[in-house]
């Protein structure tokens, strides 16, 4: 493509990262490993989409799918979609490689995504070494996408699964073996309690809102994250 010499650098660096990130949302071996753009039964929402639309189109989406890119992570775009009953997944990637694996992941919010990465690269992976000398090499999470209302009651408004922009993590698995689990680990031996604090601690400054086992009796065994909320960190 033969661009203007009238163009300023700005202009220039702007269409580069158009052409970056379009050649990033048409890449074959992305959509090859997300299953060549057929839906499978793991990939399924828990209710019927619409019929896609375009995703990514405002500025903003565009340039978290640049930064996703160039911090090294593996995705595929989304399109966005609504799912009936007040969820809906836009502007939603799938995770493909962010460098440790993670399981049950399904739709993210781009932002949920970028700081998900961000935050299993910079303070899963060296809190790990720190506290057990040991490489995290999984983390488990319960989910994403979920069309429900919070804390999965019948009334009450919808929880931030609904528009795929939580995620629960229920714990770490290290290269020895070791599984360290909210569910006993955050009151468990001090090693435990110290890594899943620390871990805590640093969510809170990555997502607006951070709730563990110390929030209520719901979440006795995993870390809600989202990106809704001012720093609501309990």
């Amino acid at each position: 493509m033969t661009i203007p010499m009238l163009f300023k650098p700005r202009m220039l660096l702007a269409v580069a990262a158009a052409l970056a990130l379009s050649a990033c949302f048409g890449a074959p071996e992305a959509m090859k490993q997300y299953g060549g753009g057929k839906r499978t039964s793991a990939s399924r929402p828990d209710r019927p989409q619409a019929v896609g639309t375009p995703s990514f189109t405002s500025a903003e989406a565009k340039q978290c799918a640049v930064d996703l890119q160039r911090a090294g992570v593996r995705f595929t775009p989304l399109p966005n979609q609504n799912h009936g009953g007040g969820c809906t997944s836009i502007d939603s990637v799938k995770l493909l490689d962010i460098g440790t694996p993670v399981t049950n992941l399904g739709a993210m919010t781009c932002p949920l995504a970028r700081n998900f990465a961000a935050w299993v690269q910079y303070a899963v992976r060296p809190a790990a070494r720190a506290y057990f000398g040991a490489e995290a090499v999984k983390v488990e999470t319960f989910g994403t996408y979920s069309c429900r209302n919070i804390y999965g009651g019948r009334s009450g408004r919808l929880s931030q699964h609904a528009s795929s922009n939580a995620v629960d993590v229920a714990g770490f698995v290290l290269a020895d073996g070791r599984r360290i689990m909210l569910d006993g680990g955050w009151h468990g031996d001090k090693a435990s309690q110290d890594f899943l604090r620390a871990l805590h601690k640093s969510a809170c400054r990555r997502f607006g809102t951070v709730l563990s086992p110390d929030y209520n009796a719901a979440h006795y065994n995993h870390f809600h994250l989202d990106m809704s909320g001012n720093g609501y960190c309990r």
